[in-house]
């Protein structure tokens, strides 16, 4: 039994895969398609959402010294993940590389984490995406009812000047200080998220209907966003004042994680979720024209473009408007707000900025998981009804349409601190160990022809999986707990359903 739970699956068996066009996906994207997807993804909750947040309630304005650590962090993954897709041009990501170096049963546990990185990702970031047109749309007199703009359960209240905000520790406090009592003001509980589960459903009948279509709706949305966020940096500086960045680090209240150098490294592990957009592009190999020339160029710039936009971003805002007003669902919205009524002019178009580029974050996370589904039952892992391919499309439409459905129910119940954490920990643990595996496949098959080699090996996987796994010790301990709940639930697929159907122990049985 051990031996069959480390069995690996043979890479010329996966090149063949890869270059199936038959039964497999259109080769449709270019290096160009494959870059904007990467920026698409990254450039969009961290920005528009967490920054804000993960000030608020961790680093303070060091938010820019998280970001770095992450962007760090994910270099030197990004430098593994782009070997491996160089190399395996195939559409299961981390999954795939894993089932290659370190067996069917680690690969089962990467597969299965990668459903928290990319189904409850996309929930998280419309989530976001919500409280952005809810804002957009009471800025020209339209209003959703306040019940239906927040996770079920949620406790919203009306603050006087900024409208209704979910009930915090940090909101109470904040009022307080001004005088304000919290009995005072009208509440009210949230009964569902409406606004994030229809930009769902939107989003997942565009996926079937095909990856060209998505591609191109992907790079609209790229184009406004970067252009808007570059403007809302250009103009910002202007409105900097130094105050708001004393202290830099605020000195910790006490409680790990909430403040001082503790708190910037939570805030790396809870902003690491923005993060994650460069290794999607790597689910979409197997729809790459020329995957391995474009696959490191489209993960690797995306990267570096999206990580100096998070710095900029970060600096200006927090410079803007202090650390403490930034516990919201629109904290770039708060920091126009700052600058004055004469500059009120750009708080529709930075609301358009977010809508958009949440949109394409939300598109790349739910085009991601649907084909890690589909590798995972190409091998026998899942059922079958997981790889049917759409005859005209050419798109996973049943692994997609599954995807939406699961993503809508969690987007409107969830809040999007829960869902942003369980994201950020299933990446880390999915980037540590694609950083491994870059290293036993060095010294297990170093025949293999590289088209990419990762640099400085084993120093660079070594310094990734280490930087990952700090801040995976520096999240919450609820969220581990909800890690190994949901890998226990995987265990129980993978021993009851998984093991005996997987076609590389059980090559001869039909299907």
């Amino acid at each position: 039994m051990s031996t069959k739970l480390f069995i690996t699956k043979p890479l010329d068996k996966l090149l063949e895969e890869a270059s199936d066009t038959k039964h497999g996906f259109k080769k449709a994207l270019s290096a160009t398609n494959l870059m904007t997807l990467g920026v698409g993804a990254i450039i969009g909750a961290g920005i528009f959402v967490l920054t804000g947040q993960a000030s608020a309630q961790y680093a303070g304005p060091a938010i820019v010294i998280s970001f770095i650590i992450s962007g760090l962090a994910c270099a030197f993954a990004g430098l593994c993940y782009a070997e491996f897709a160089a190399m395996i041009p195939i559409a299961g990501s981390a999954y795939t590389y894993s089932y290659a170096t370190l067996g069917e049963f680690l690969a089962w546990i990467i597969g299965w984490d990668l459903i928290l990185e990319y189904l409850f990702a996309a929930s998280t970031v419309a989530v976001g995406w919500s409280g952005y047109v809810v804002s957009f749309l009471k800025d020209f007199g339209i209003h959703i009812p306040t019940v239906l703009t927040a996770a079920t359960g949620s406790t919203l209240v009306d603050v006087p000047g900024e409208g209704w905000r979910e009930l915090t520790k940090q909101l109470t406090a904040s009022l307080s200080a001004k005088g304000v009592l919290m009995d005072s003001l009208p509440h009210t509980t949230a009964i569902i998220n409406l606004p994030a589960m229809i930009i769902i459903a939107l989003i997942t009948g565009l996926l079937i209907i095909g990856i060209k279509e998505s591609a191109g709706f992907n790079n609209l949305m790229v184009i406004i966003k970067v252009a808007i966020i570059l403007l809302f940096i250009a103009v910002g500086f202007a409105f900097v004042q130094a105050d708001n960045w004393d202290p830099f680090i605020p000195k910790n209240t006490g409680t790990w994680g909430e403040f001082g150098f503790s708190g910037i490294l939570r805030a790396a592990g809870v902003i690491f979720f923005a993060y994650i957009g460069f290794d999607a592009v790597s689910t979409a190999a197997q729809e790459a024209k020329n995957p391995q020339k474009d696959m490191p160029v489209g993960i690797m710039g995306s990267l570096g473009i999206s990580t100096f936009l998070y710095i900029l971003v970060a600096i200006v805002l927090t410079g803007i408007v202090s650390y403490t007003m930034l516990n919201v669902s629109d904290p770039v919205a708060v920091g126009v707000d700052a600058m004055g009524q004469k500059m009120f002019w750009l708080r529709p178009i930075v609301k358009i900025a977010a809508i958009a580029g949440l949109s394409s974050v939300i598109l790349v996370m739910l085009l991601g998981q649907p084909r890690i589904f589909f590798t995972m039952a190409k091998d026998g892992l899942l059922p079958p009804v997981f790889a049917k391919v759409h005859k005209k499309y050419k798109t996973p439409y049943v692994s997609s349409l599954m995807t939406g459905l699961v993503a809508i129910i969690l987007s409107g119940i969830l809040p999007i601190s829960i869902l942003g954490e369980l994201v950020s920990i299933g990446t880390l643990l999915a980037f540590t160990i694609v950083c491994i595996s870059i290293i036993v496949l060095r010294k297990t098959r170093p025949d293999i022809p590289r088209p990419f080699k990762t640099p400085w090996v084993p120093v660079i996987p070594i310094l990734g999986a280490v930087i990952c796994l700090a801040q995976m010790l520096a999240l919450p301990l609820d969220t581990w707990l909800r890690l190994f709940i949901w890998m226990a639930i995987g265990f129980i697929v993978y021993f009851t359903y998984g093991i005996r159907k997987s076609k590389l122990q059980h090559p001869l049985d039909k299907p």
